[in-house]
């Protein structure tokens, strides 16, 4: 079995390739025009990984599960003012923004440093942690993805109307 504290580094190893990743897609995104389904899909494909609530060992308790939606719901705010559309050559194009891998990061190690102070002070089973985390980060990813996606449909039946 690993140790907790491999479980902690590990899990901080994965978040900082996520944020490599997700400023890679980000960049390309923003070459290609936008699409609803680019937005929509990637909430729905996570949801997947709420499966892990079936065991029992990654169930928050409520006020775990409360205090991540809340926290999640918070950091969206950071994503939703850094992911703006805009229309270029009568289509629909992410803009680019410095400030977006700037939050992006700023949110990780906002996460990664929550995640040592639970591991180090309140001894919670990484199993649960995960839970947690999983929460906040859907609870981060879902608002953001449904502003964008509203701001897409708006600029949408701005060009339809045109």
């Amino acid at each position: 079995m690993f140790t907790k504290q491999f479980l902690v580094i590990a899990s901080i190893i994965v978040s900082l390739l996520m944020v490599v990743i997700v400023n890679l897609v980000r960049l390309r995104n923003t070459k290609k025009p936008a699409v609803a389904k680019k937005i929509i899909l990637p909430p729905l494909f996570m949801a997947t990984g709420a499966s892990m609530f079936i065991l029992p060992m990654f169930r928050p308790t409520l006020p775990e599960l409360i205090s991540s939606v809340v926290m999640g719901m918070l950091f969206s705010i950071v994503l939703i003012k850094t992911s703006k559309f805009e229309i270029r050559d009568n289509q629909i194009y992410l803009q680019r923004s410095k400030l977006f891998i700037v939050a992006l990061i700023g949110l990780v190690a906002l996460r990664m440093i929550g995640k040592i102070i639970l591991s180090e002070t309140i001894h919670i089973d990484p199993a649960q942690m995960s839970g947690i985390f999983f929460i906040l980060a859907f609870s981060m990813i879902l608002p953001w993805r449904i502003s964008m996606y509203i701001g897409f449909r708006k600029l949408k039946r701005q060009l339809d109307n045109a």
